[in-house]
């Protein structure tokens, strides 16, 4: 008969292990009255909401309090309102950079205190110039341009100017410069033998291109270039072009048709210009497009520095910058009209190389600070989600200066006051950004050249590790993980 009696534990065999607790060699020995507690909190799972995440890496992007209220960089103002502009002036900030607004009403009330008297005339102009800069819709085109229209009407108003406050005529600096630098006079050289083919050849990029050319370079830089760049384009065409004219104005020289026709006698104002070798596609066409109009030019001493070389350089250095598949080309151009500006006797190839000069530093400047590089794997300006200003800072100034406390790594906003900004840049616009190629600055992200900028990838697709402040981050946060312990 089967033994249905209770089977009563051993006392020198251990207890099994319940799940999740100490060892039976633990509860023998430990004398501690509240390890019972303790296991059971051990089997207790802590609630998720108490648990911490694990470590992570989270990018958070700072809004600057100039940040513009529109994240469409390629967005073009359309407000009419004269209002809000005028307190933006009031509240604005100005620094240095915008001693070039004095440079350019300096000019203007320089021209109209020349000019004949017309008062009703003069205070209509005004007026309109203050309305068109007052409205958000219109000063977007105007106040980049202004430059430009200073400098044509400084140009012709230039006429005006008494002889008694004129300076002396040089005649014979630049032939002898030609002869010390080149050890001839190439441009007397190259217009020695002249034909109508090399005259037609000639008469396109002198007297065609170098009018039309301004524009079509605007108009390139509008539709295919980064946005912000036909701003810069166009104050420093005319920065470069009124700095010409007065350098013109101070340092007046006879040109190469002087020489041909007066040799070396002393000039005096009031003589007649020439148009040199285009008088001769006035007679092949039988019209008076550069007779007249040379004849009676406002600035016929203005021989240096050539304004016909400055433009093309300058027009050279900006296309080259934003397509540079086409460098060639626009080198190309500036070697046909150097020739053609010799060949048809107005130019001394010093007077090309003193607006090369011009013009190479006018493009410096405006690439180091105001310049937006080129993303080379867009077409068009509405292609563009942000966009980076200037060079990138040198890396041993920021690491012994500390250039992120001096704030030489930041860009600080601005409004179309400031040169090469517009309103419709958001953040990024001003180089807080975290993608790009360049491997030698670990501070900002893209370099000037080019050739390697930008290739693929989304905005946050390759970060780098810098200071938050440098990359315009409140923080690259790390959160250690707090792993469920338990008590075994």
């Amino acid at each position: 008969m089967p033994d249905f009696s209770p089977v009563l534990p051993s006392t020198t065999s251990a207890p099994p292990s319940p799940p999740h607790s100490l060892s039976a060699k633990t509860i023998t020995t430990s004398p501690n009255p509240l390890l019972p507690l303790y296991n059971l909190a051990a089997n207790i799972p802590i609630p998720t909401k108490f648990k911490k995440a694990k470590p992570s890496l989270r990018l958070q992007r700072v809004k600057s309090k100039d940040e513009a209220v529109s994240h469409d960089v390629t967005k073009l103002q359309t407000s009419f309102a004269i209002l809000p502009s005028l307190k933006q002036l009031q509240t604005r900030k100005w620094t240095l950079w915008d001693l070039q607004h004095m440079v350019t009403f300096g000019c203007l009330a320089f021209c109209l205190l020349i000019t004949p008297s017309a008062p009703f005339l003069k205070s209509a102009a005004m007026g309109l110039l203050a309305v068109l800069l007052a409205m958000p819709a219109t000063r977007q085109f105007f106040l980049p341009s202004l430059p430009i229209w200073v400098y044509l009407f400084y140009f012709f108003a230039s006429r005006f100017i008494a002889p008694e406050y004129r300076p002396h005529i040089w005649v014979k600096v630049l032939p002898a410069l030609e002869n010390i630098l080149y050890g001839a006079n190439l441009s007397n050289i190259l217009s020695a033998h002249t034909y109508t083919i090399l005259d037609i050849i000639a008469w396109i990029p002198y007297g065609l291109g170098h009018f039309a050319l301004p524009l079509v370079t605007t108009v390139m830089l509008f539709l295919f270039a980064a946005p912000g760049t036909t701003p810069v384009w166009a104050r420093a065409f005319g920065y470069m072009s009124i700095l010409g004219v007065t350098i013109q104005i101070l340092f007046p020289c006879t040109p190469p048709w002087y020489e041909g026709l007066h040799g070396l006698e002393p000039a005096h104002y009031g003589m007649e210009g020439s148009p040199a070798g285009l008088k001769r596609i006035d007679e092949l066409f039988g019209v008076d497009m550069y007779t007249t109009s040379f004849t009676t030019a406002p600035v016929p001493f203005g021989a240096f520095p050539s304004l016909h070389g400055g433009d093309a350089v300058l027009e050279m250095l900006f296309l080259q910058y934003c397509f540079p598949r086409f460098r060639a080309f626009f080198v190309g151009y500036v070697v046909w009209i150097a020739w053609s500006t010799m060949y048809l006797n107005h130019h001394y190839a010093i007077d090309l190389v003193g607006g090369g000069v011009i013009a190479a530093v006018t493009y410096y400047i405006a690439r180091t600070k105001w310049l937006p590089r080129p993303q080379l794997d867009k077409t068009t300006r509405w292609e563009y989600e942000y966009v980076e200003f200037g060079d990138r800072p040198r890396v041993a100034l920021d690491e012994e200066y500390g250039g992120m406390g001096l704030g030489l790594l930041q860009r600080r906003g601005s409004d179309e006051w400031t040169l090469g900004s517009s309103s419709s840049f958001d953040s990024m616009s001003r180089g807080d950004t975290l993608c790009g190629s360049s491997s030698s600055s670990p501070n900002i992200l893209s370099p000037t050249t080019p050739n390697d900028d930008h290739h693929g990838g989304d905005l946050w697709s390759k970060v780098r590790t810098t200071s938050p402040r440098a990359v315009g981050l409140t923080g690259v946060v790390v959160e250690e993980e707090q792993r469920e312990v338990y008590v075994r």
